[in-house]
């Protein structure tokens, strides 16, 4: 059987690496007034935090038409006889729910859509772990069985720098982000039954990063063999400054740097952080 593997541009797995591994991807889009973007392919990440500097409302996030979608699996039907699809969570987007039901409209290959119930880099965890069992010779059921395993260990928080975009994209009133940003309130947010919430408000960005490094640790140091990323938007030089932190303590841990990109970007933020793992 040959099987391909197929995500959406939050995983925020690199060009390179998906033309690499032949992981194929649909697009979520950003518009803003004037056009709209599909992430990863019309627009870059570093163009979209100039961008966001410059306008007065936030844009607004769209999920991959399932016309699109439709269509990328007919055209994965020439090639392949099935499809492993990595989403975000269907609790932030109808993505999910789309490959689900645009898999069933199209004839030739078997599609196997998987709910991450996360996002980001933390979801392109799935997406390389399916990429690597496929290589093995592993056939769907089995890859499955173990995007299930990682679900049951894989971890991620992430805080914001700024509170005035929860607060412009709705999720925090203008009194609760003054005040918040008058005492350096940093949240600590989380995948929780596939939505985002609060896991802890923090004080500051100090004692934030500290407490994301702590729950971190706890795993770790349970002589645990971790696969970990460090998110940024547009902050490269603090998610290395977090990989390196970790690495003097844990020197043979597997690390890497990844991004939130536009989309999420858009409800972060500038200068957000985050950190996911899992057991490998």
């Amino acid at each position: 059987m040959k099987i391909a593997v197929m995500t959406d541009s939050t995983a925020y797995i690199i060009k390179d690496v998906r033309e690499e591994k032949q992981i194929h991807m649909v697009p979520l889009s950003v518009q803003f007034e004037e056009a709209s973007f599909q992430e990863e392919i019309d627009i870059t990440t570093d163009q979209f935090y100039e961008k966001l500097r410059e306008v007065k409302e936030l844009p607004k996030t769209s999920q991959p038409s399932i016309g699109l979608i439709t269509s990328k699996l007919e055209e994965l039907a020439k090639d392949y006889d099935a499809v492993i699809s990595i989403h975000l969570s269907s609790g932030i987007s109808g993505t999910y729910q789309a490959v689900a039901s645009a898999g069933e409209m199209v004839e030739g290959i078997e599609v196997y859509p998987y709910d991450s119930e996360i996002s980001c880099m933390a979801q392109g965890f799935y997406v390389l772990e399916a990429v690597e069992m496929i290589q093995e010779g592993k056939q769907p059921t089995k890859i499955m069985e173990r995007l299930d395993e990682i679900k049951s260990s894989l971890r991620a928080y992430f805080m914001v720098d700024d509170l005035s975009n929860l607060q412009r994209g709705g999720r925090l009133n203008g009194a609760q982000a003054i005040v918040g940003s008058l005492l350096q309130v940093k949240p600590i947010l989380h995948f929780v039954n596939k939505i985002i919430v609060p896991f802890e408000k923090i004080r500051t960005k100090k004692k934030a990063i500290n407490r994301i490094l702590g729950l971190l640790d706890e795993d770790a140091g349970e002589g645990k063999q971790l696969k970990v990323v460090f998110i940024h938007a547009n902050a490269e030089s603090d998610a290395i400054a977090l990989q390196k932190s970790f690495l003097e303590k844990y020197p043979e841990m597997d690390t890497s740097i990844s991004y939130f990109g536009p989309v999420i970007g858009t409800h972060l933020g500038e200068g957000a952080l985050g950190v996911g793992w899992y057991k490998k």
